[in-house]
C-alpha cells in the first residue's frame, strides 16, 4: 500500500473525527497524531487532504449537493460524506492526480470503512462532478479563447 494511499485513509478517518466533534480541524489532527504513527510523507499527506477539505468544506458541499439528486448530504453517514468531501477537494485541488486515480481511490476508501454498496454511490457522485468541473473547464477555456480572438 502506497503512502498516498495511507494518507488518503488517514484524512478520511481525521474527517470523520471533524465531523463527529465539531472541533477545529487544527485540534482533530493534533489529538489524532497523538494516537497514531505515520511515516512523514504519509502525515504531511493526510494533514494537506484533511485541512484542505475541511477549509473549502462549504463549496464542496454544493457541489456534492447539486449532484446528489433526491439525497441530502445531511442523510448520508459521515464516513461517506468524508470520503466524497475528500474526493472533491482532490479533484479541485490535486492537479497533479489523474481524476481516475482519485474516484477509484475513494471507492476503495468507501468499500473500506463504509460498506461495499458504498463504493457505486460514491463512484456516482464523484463521477458526476468530474464530468461537471471539465464541462466548466471547458466552456471557460472557449470564453477565454473568444475573448482573446475579440481582443485583437
Amino acid at each position: 500500500m502506497g503512502s498516498r494511499h495511507r494518507g488518503r485513509e488517514r484524512a478520511v478517518q481525521v474527517l470523520y473525527e471533524w465531523a463527529l466533534t465539531e472541533r477545529p480541524i487544527d485540534d482533530v489532527l493534533e489529538r489524532f497524531w497523538r494516537a497514531r504513527e505515520s511515516p512523514d510523507d504519509v502525515r504531511i499527506f493526510a494533514e494537506r487532504l484533511a485541512m484542505g477539505t475541511a477549509e473549502r468544506t462549504e463549496h464542496i458541499d454544493s457541489l456534492i449537493d447539486h449532484q446528489a439528486v433526491n439525497w441530502r448530504l445531511e442523510r448520508l453517514s459521515n464516513v461517506d460524506r468524508g470520503i466524497l468531501r475528500l474526493g472533491v477537494y482532490e479533484l479541485l485541488n490535486e492537479p497533479e492526480t489523474p481524476p481516475a486515480v482519485v474516484i477509484d481511490e475513494a471507492i476503495e476508501l468507501g468499500k473500506r470503512f463504509s460498506g461495499p454498496e458504498s463504493g457505486q454511490f460514491i463512484n456516482g457522485i464523484l463521477d458526476g462532478i468530474r464530468k461537471r468541473l471539465e464541462r466548466d473547464a471547458a466552456a471557460e477555456d472557449t470564453h477565454d479563447r473568444t475573448d482573446r480572438a475579440a481582443g485583437q
